[in-house]
């Protein structure tokens, strides 16, 4: 018998309701973001996977029932066939459907242990910061691509279909990651004196941040910013700070916008470079080394004195070292672009900035 007509005849509990995205339920990077958005964003074959994932997760499908069929993904959905395929696939890939041939694509057994049908103990004791640290110690080790909800099931000794009772897929599982990670290191209730200060303080915190986990800040983004609240808490300091320098709002959000789209932008070198690391087996430093004789013959061609000139220099480049020089060069701008008068420390100028 063909999916279609299988499914028509399901009962009322399998009943194929498209368009019913999973609900968020994570609290709340830079700025607000309607939930609306963040589900319309989804590519289309993750808002069916999440939507045949909740149908299953919420008992509207058992093990064995079949799921919508490819044509009628496409004709309820009103998505390509290819969208279709890929869903499906991706379901199948999770191990949360199977194909079976001639019939239907079908709901996963219910992975158990031992017999009788019960679950596995650690499905019993699963809590959803289980389940995030787990995929952040993946993302670290390994990379944000290796998270999967089938391969954190593995690490946690649980059945992929349980962790769905705790976060509806892969995308609110990034946002709860983001949160976590985030969070590691609170902003202090009493702020230091001075708007510098204080931006110093977040900036470096952020810094720490994307350094543990090479993997936040390609994660994160400005232009369609996540509601993670320990990242808007971030933004709040920020504002908060300038607001006592005499910015308003706006240009405030501005300044912030531009100095954590630097600490974000430099960042962004961590993730590849520690894949590099991992694949060559040599550090930045070492690898840098196996190219300074082809570098040198490049030179020698006297097309670049200013550059041949730097090569005989102790010059140190690294990324913390160009971390604090940006930093500081970011907050002699902010200073000179405050109303008069307004200074980075209570009472003094910065020593470090340029003479007007």
């Amino acid at each position: 018998m063909l999916a279609s007509a299988v499914l028509e005849h399901l009962p009322a509990r399998a009943a194929w309701s498209p368009g019913r995205p999973s609900e968020l339920r994570h609290t709340g990077v830079l700025v607000r973001k309607a939930r609306s958005a963040v589900t319309r964003e989804q590519p289309s074959y993750l808002r069916i996977v999440e939507d045949i994932r909740r149908r299953i997760a919420s008992g509207d499908l058992h093990p064995g029932d079949p799921v919508p069929s490819a044509r009628r993904i496409t004709q309820d959905w009103n998505v390509a066939l290819a969208t279709a395929t890929r869903a499906l696939a991706t379901l199948n890939a999770e191990g949360v459907t199977r194909s079976v041939p001639g019939v239907a694509t079908v709901v996963a057994p219910a992975p158990t242990t031992g017999t009788g049908g019960r679950a596995r103990r650690g499905d019993v004791e699963l809590r959803r910061d289980r389940i995030v640290a787990s995929a952040v110690a993946i993302a670290d080790a390994e990379g944000l691509a290796q998270v999967s909800m089938r391969r954190i099931a593995t690490d946690l000794g649980v059945a992929t279909m349980s962790l769905y009772r705790h976060v509806a897929g892969k995308d609110e599982l990034l946002i709860y990651m983001i949160d976590a990670v985030l969070g590691e290191e609170r902003l202090p209730k009493q702020p230091p004196e001075g708007w510098r200060a204080r931006l110093e303080l977040s900036s470096r915190m952020q810094w720490k941040g994307f350094r543990r986990h090479p993997w936040l800040a390609p994660a994160l983004s400005i232009t369609r910013p996540q509601i993670v609240i320990n990242g808007m808490r971030h933004t709040e300091w920020a504002l908060s700070a300038l607001d006592t320098a005499g910015l308003g709002v706006e240009q405030a959000m501005h300044v912030h916008l531009t100095l954590f789209g630097f600490v974000r932008g430099l960042a962004l070198s961590l993730e590849p470079e520690a894949q590099a690391e991992q694949d060559t087996g040599l550090t930045s430093e070492e690898w840098m080394s196996t190219q300074e004789e082809e570098f040198l013959a490049v030179l020698r061609g006297g097309e670049f004195p200013m550059m041949g000139r730097l090569f005989t220099t102790d010059l140190d480049l690294n990324l913390d070292a160009e971390f604090e020089f940006g930093m500081a060069r970011m907050l002699d701008g902010v200073e000179r672009y405050l109303p008069d008068g307004t200074t980075g420390a209570a009472g003094r100028g910065d020593p470090a900035a340029p003479a007007p």
